[in-house]
């Protein structure tokens, strides 16, 4: 399976070309099966789902002993994809659809993956677990993101920029608005990490915990 796009902006050791190898043709499988991913748009699985779910590590370089949580990861995205860029950093995957959660740890199970697992449930019920970030993609706006994660967070950091919510998202304007004028926060665009057209309107929002 010839990885055109992802090859083309991360360097990956064999292991992980392996993991991307596979991890393709499972998605096209699973998407027959169960919904993950729009009909119209899985032919584009590589570039417009893996390739944008790992623009994030383009942003921070989780350190190993990192834990990190995937909230409403959907099919697996981003959190799986991280999971195989960072294999001694921690993700938990959470979503409230059973099905989609069934096919995801399905997927971590069938790449081998030790340091990732998805659970069944809502933010809310988590307790007494704290995490260094929390990703997310195509989920919630900000606001809401923030409620579900005040705490979910470490108040101790141990990157280079502080503990908080790294989420991929489209146009930012709303997004900004929802924010307090005390949260510190960072945007990206995305067309400066890619050059396709694809990444024209897409940003990276980071809101400090």
């Amino acid at each position: 399976m010839a990885l055109n796009y992802i090859a083309k902006y991360f360097d990956l050791n064999e292991v992980q070309r392996g993991h991307f190898e596979s991890l393709i043709p499972l998605y096209m499988e699973w998407n027959e099966r169960i919904n993950l991913i729009s009909r119209k748009d899985i032919a584009n699985l590589e570039l417009h789902h893996i390739v944008h779910s790992l623009a994030i590590s383009r942003f921070i370089d989780f350190v190993p002993g990192s834990e990190i949580i995937d909230l409403g990861c959907g099919g697996g995205f981003p959190g799986i994809m991280l999971a195989i860029l960072y294999p001694k950093s921690y993700f938990l995957l959470i979503d409230s659809k059973k099905k989609k959660i069934m096919v995801v740890n399905e997927i971590i199970n069938a790449l081998g993956l030790e340091n990732a697992v998805g659970i069944h449930g809502r933010a809310e019920e988590l307790k007494n677990k704290k995490f260094d970030f929390v990703v997310s993609r195509a989920v919630a706006k900000i606001d809401q993101l923030k409620l579900w994660s005040k705490n979910l967070i470490k108040s101790k950091s141990i990157h280079s920029i502080p503990n908080g919510i790294i989420a991929l998202k489209g146009n930012l304007d709303i997004e900004k608005s929802l924010l307090s004028k005390s949260d510190y926060f960072e945007s990206v665009a995305l067309n400066t990490y890619f050059e396709e057209d694809y990444f024209k309107e897409k940003h990276l929002l980071y809101v400090q915990h």
